[in-house]
């Protein structure tokens, strides 16, 4: 199963990429930079008043004013230091809520084209997994970076006030441990990229398991996935050892720095110091702020190896960003589909020499297909699995475009229509019958907020609700579980249909929209269409002879080409194969269960 979506061959970001998120919370970020500089300049101050104290009690006697200078120092830099993160934690949550908000946006509006290729799970770990190491990188990381090149340079302007000669061996060390250091960046930013797509990986599996929990239960295959997801899960682990080696190398090159210089001013400084050469202050001074020294090499080396994460995570983002997705589907219409809204009249639906493949590379699902739904008329669509019903009306939505040809509402092809228009001129019942997670008013006002309550209860009486709402402790702000999980299948076509009724549709699309109902249900809700097809155009796409034979036309679909057309005497008369789907699928119990449609047909 391919789970990766296209590839759309984003170029590999910089730190000035980084930036521009930081960019529009600049204020913010670099004033709480700035008080967390000062008290880390504070902080250095400390070895230096050390030394102080150290020279008056050589030559007479402590100086409490010194302790007190101390202490002040220390309360004041810590309170500074607090102050400073806070500011920077708030940039982070603003600029984590920014880039989770435009991901969602764009994974909402992406083509089906790509979603059809990525794994959701994926998707849900760039938006969550992805943005938060960004958040880190841009924040934390980036001010962590600068603050410790400040207190790296405060330290050695400090120890090059106390001693130039020991200062320069300790830039020699840091030469040495510097190159070594930036052989192992790339390789940090590289291992990072590989344990995000390991996760992301790992939350496909794991997403592809949750969603189909019944089934696997029913196939009593709950270990096989276990074990499927341990894999990717293991996948991760290993990729996450392989990164934790070049992290610990990044900080071994921080504890080599300190530990080197160390033995190197305890064996220099030591001998001038017993040779008279070096005061005994001055070279504990030294020791401290060599000491010191870690506190800042090591933030500078993390924060470093931080932004190497985020660079990876902000790869991952800007792939989804970069991701072909549909205009903008606004609410906001023209004037006259305002008043169309209000006073809908019904669409022709017309194919012309329609040729599209799911695959570009591959067979098509239809070539040269051409048909039309006149104004105001109840066509059904039949024929075997695979032949394409279910495609037809994913090209009426523009889900998909076609390769060639045309399909045009009203005479103008859809590619035309400002894509909310379009969909707004559509009530769409799916096969599935999906239901989101909320309330059942929440579910039922999706495609039509603006409905008023005679209207919902009007369409809640047309669809046999009545009874499921009564039934509810809550009714109408009863929560239906996950995926509508507390109602029936029956009841969740019903609440679909309900939906795209309420939107007042100009055109209706039917996907085996009563296949699981009981007869009494079904011959109340075949009622309700025939009404709605008078105002209305309807589109159904048919496994039951009692959907199909009201119908004005009859499409009969094979092989991605109309085979024949015409109302259900006609066809009885000259088509076999409507011969045969009537005798086995139409008039068999077996019908009430929809056919599935095959990954190429749909």
């Amino acid at each position: 199963m391919n789970t990766e979506a296209p590839d759309p061959r984003v170029e590999r970001p910089g730190l000035r990429h980084l930036l521009q998120y930081a960019r529009p919370y600049s204020l913010t970020l670099w004033t709480g930079g700035l008080i967390t500089i000062v008290a880390a300049l504070l902080t250095l101050a400390q070895p230096l008043v050390a030394k102080f104290f150290l020279e008056d009690m050589a030559s007479g006697g402590p100086n409490l004013g010194l302790v007190v200078l101390l202490a002040a120092l220390l309360l004041f830099a810590t309170v500074l230091a607090a102050i400073g993160n806070y500011l920077t934690e708030r940039t982070a949550e603003n600029i984590v809520f920014g880039v989770r908000r435009q991901m969602v946006e764009r994974i909402m509006r992406l083509r089906m084209t790509v979603l059809d290729r990525s794994s959701p799970g994926d998707l849900l770990s760039r938006v969550v997994s992805d943005s938060n190491q960004l958040r880190t990188a841009t924040t934390r990381n980036l001010v962590d970076l600068v603050i410790g090149l400040f207190q790296l340079a405060g330290i050695l302007v400090l120890m090059a006030y106390l001693d130039l000669a020991l200062l320069g061996l300790v830039l020699a060390v840091v030469v040495v441990v510097g190159i070594a250091f930036a052989a192992i960046v790339p390789r940090i930013k590289r291992a990072s990229l590989l344990v995000q797509e390991a996760l992301g990986e790992m939350g496909g599996t794991l997403e592809r398991s949750i969603t189909s929990l019944r089934t696997i239960k029913a196939s009593g295959s709950e270990g096989r996935e276990i074990a499927t997801v341990n894999a990717a899960s293991g996948k991760a682990l290993d990729e996450g050892k392989r990164a934790a080696i070049w992290f610990s190398a990044g900080s071994m090159s921080t504890g080599l720095l300190v530990q080197v210089s160390f033995l190197v001013i305890l064996g220099v400084g030591g001998a001038r110091a017993a040779a008279g050469g070096l005061d005994l202050a001055v070279l504990v001074a030294f020791l401290l702020y060599l000491f010191y020294l870690t506190g800042p090499a090591t933030q500078v080396t993390s924060a470093v190896s931080g932004l190497q994460a985020g660079l990876a995570a902000l790869h991952r983002i800007r792939e989804v960003e970069a991701y072909e997705y549909e205009e903008s589907a606004s609410t906001q219409v023209s004037l006259a589909s305002a008043e169309l809204a209000r006073h809908p009249r019904p669409v022709s639906v017309s194919f012309r020499n329609v040729r599209f493949g799911y695959d570009p590379g591959g067979p098509p699902v239809f070539d040269e297909l051409t048909f039309d739904a006149p104004v105001g008329s109840m066509t059904a669509v039949v024929g075997p699995s695979a032949a394409g019903k279910s495609t037809i009306f994913s090209l009426v939505e523009r889900f998909y475009d076609p390769q060639a040809g045309s399909v045009r509402l009203d005479g103008r092809d859809v590619a035309e229509w400002p894509l909310a228009e379009l969909r707004n001129s559509i009530g769409y019942v799916e096969q599935e019958a999906p239901v989101l997670s909320g309330t059942l008013r929440e579910n039922l006002l999706m495609a039509a907020s603006e409905a008023s309550e005679d209207e919902l209860h009007d369409v809640i009486e047309r669809t046999r609700l009545g009874t499921l709402v009564s039934r509810l402790e809550q009714g109408l702000e009863t929560e239906v579980g996950h995926r509508g999980v507390t109602l029936s299948g029956g009841e969740r076509q019903r609440v679909a249909i309900a939906r795209a009724l309420l939107r007042k549709p100009r055109l209706l699309l039917l996907d085996e929209a009563t296949s699981q109902l009981d007869s009494i249900n079904e011959q109340a809700l075949q009622e309700t269409i025939e009404a709605v097809s008078a105002v209305t155009t309807v589109m159904v796409i048919a496994h039951r002879l009692s959907t199909v034979r009201d119908a004005d036309q009859i499409l009969v679909l094979e092989r991605g080409c109309i085979r024949s057309a015409g109302t259900h005497e006609e066809l009885l008369a000259v088509d076999d194969l409507y011969i045969e789907l009537s005798s086995h699928q139409f008039a068999s119990p077996a019908s009430s269960t929809p056919a599935l449609e095959t990954a190429t047909g749909r």
